[in-house]
């Protein structure tokens, strides 16, 4: 029987499954990877070599974040295509891996592999009133989604906690909020459906309504524009 710690309950518990999937949040290639990749792949690496030998049908998802604000830095000042920078950067992590015997992954998915199914899913979000935009990106709105973070115990950003480069927005709605989709700069590269997100009147009408009864000002005053789209 394998028991294993789970965060939510703070308990051991048995884990009763034939099957189980995997994600672990994989690298961000701009730079060389170091020891603390190393340390985190190789645990995970025999996690999943475990459970496999106990006779669990296991699949193991790593993302690759292949765009980036570091890895767009990074092309302009080697001045080369930010693509590249990725790829090289990428390649040697997947080599090193090799030579830890890191073989456990499935799957290694490219965030730009995957284009449309983010746009699709932050769609989504604004849709129902969880996301809002500002000038610099798409960010997700804590308030509105009480139980974020339970599983780590933490509820809302302490003031000594770090912010990192895609949620640093001095107009976030919440200190928390954090940026699902970044809005393309002058010269960087993007994908015109960033840029328009379709609404029915029906729905519309349904979140201007809820807006005016919650009198979320922010969600109004980012609606000030087409009625059935919101455009950049």
């Amino acid at each position: 029987m394998i028991k294993l710690y789970n965060t939510l309950s703070e308990k051991q518990e048995s884990l009763s499954l034939k099957k189980v999937n995997i994600f672990v949040c994989g690298i961000t290639p701009y730079d060389y990877p170091h020891i603390g990749h190393a340390k985190t792949y190789v645990q995970f690496d025999f996690i999943v070599r475990y459970l496999r030998f106990k006779k669990l049908e296991v699949f193991y998802l790593q993302n690759i974040t292949d765009i980036d604000d570091r890895i767009l830095e990074k092309a302009k000042k080697e001045k080369k295509p930010w693509n590249e920078i990725s790829k090289r950067y990428a390649d040697v992590y997947l080599k090193n891996m090799q030579q830890l015997h890191v073989f456990s992954v499935n799957q290694y998915a490219k965030a730009t592999d995957y284009i449309p199914q983010i746009i699709k899913q932050v769609k989504t979000l604004i849709k129902k009133g969880f996301a809002y935009r500002l000038d610099d990106g798409y960010y997700f709105d804590l308030s509105k989604f009480p139980e974020y973070g339970k599983l780590s115990k933490r509820v809302s950003l302490k003031e000594n906690d770090s912010v990192t480069r895609i949620d640093d927005s001095i107009n976030k709605k919440n200190k928390g909020d954090f940026c699902l989709l970044k809005i393309s700069k002058e010269g960087e590269p993007y994908w015109e459906d960033v840029f328009e997100v379709e609404v029915s009147e029906e729905e519309y009408e349904r979140l201007i309504n809820n807006a005016i009864k919650t009198e979320d000002k922010e969600f109004l005053k980012l609606n000030d524009i087409d009625k059935l789209k919101w455009k950049k």
